[in-house]
């Protein structure tokens, strides 16, 4: 079971995720994120991240929203950013561009939908199993991700059924985390709002029953 925290704001969340056991951290570059963080504050947090865990560092996941390739790929190098998420309408030949580097997250209104996507995405799933082939989030008209809104079942499972390594996220919370991985059995899974305190600002606590759970669940299953 691969746990990653996304939304980090702060290196004492950061640190924190990475103490409880985080396998994957996830840090937002979309501006008009609550859990937004600028290039500079995040290039600081990874340097110290991996100068303090070394090669425990959990994988960092840079999170784009409709940027060119060009920005993404600068930002990734010069930070050292191990895979970048795509939440907006990147095409399957942007994720190509990103060299394995990239994967893309869903938020498809219907099952049919979500398969058409899977399929459209497929030929660019990263090769590497530290990272996911998709990330399926709920569906929202307008927000990209952190809406605490759930995933459907089925939809994740019909999903799951034609994805190598699929990672869920929406609306999951600590309470819930559990029976959702015994429902869909994903690769990893994806959690922002239901670990915080208020949006961007995470509580170890919360990061801490979320982990157990997840990882507890994936054991027993």
């Amino acid at each position: 079971m691969h746990v990653k925290i996304c939304g980090i704001t702060t290196l004492d969340d950061a640190s924190r995720a990475c103490e409880l056991g985080a396998d994957m951290l996830g840090l937002n570059f979309y501006a008009q994120s609550p859990r937004y963080i600028k290039p500079e504050a995040a290039k600081t947090m990874v340097a110290a991240l991996r100068a303090k865990f070394g090669a425990a560092c959990p994988i960092l996941v840079g999170v784009f929203v409709n940027a060119p390739v060009s920005s993404i790929s600068i930002i990734m190098h010069s930070m050292g950013l191990d895979f970048a998420q795509l939440s907006g309408d990147e095409s399957e030949l942007l994720v190509q561009k990103l060299g394995g580097k990239g994967f893309k997250s869903l938020q498809p209104p219907t099952t049919a939908k979500a398969l058409e996507e899977a399929q459209y995405y497929a030929p660019s799933f990263p090769t590497s199993d530290r990272a996911p082939s998709l990330l399926l989030d709920a569906y929202h008209p307008a927000l990209r991700g952190g809406t605490g809104a759930s995933v459907g079942v089925e939809l994740a499972r019909a999903v799951q059924a034609v994805v190598p390594r699929l990672m869920v996220a929406g609306g999951l919370t600590p309470d819930n985390v559990a029976e959702r991985i015994n429902e869909i059995q994903p690769w990893g899974v994806d959690v922002a709002s239901g670990v915080e305190s208020r949006p961007g600002i995470k509580d170890a606590t919360k990061m801490r029953d979320f982990i157990q759970s997840a990882k507890q669940a994936f054991a027993k299953s």
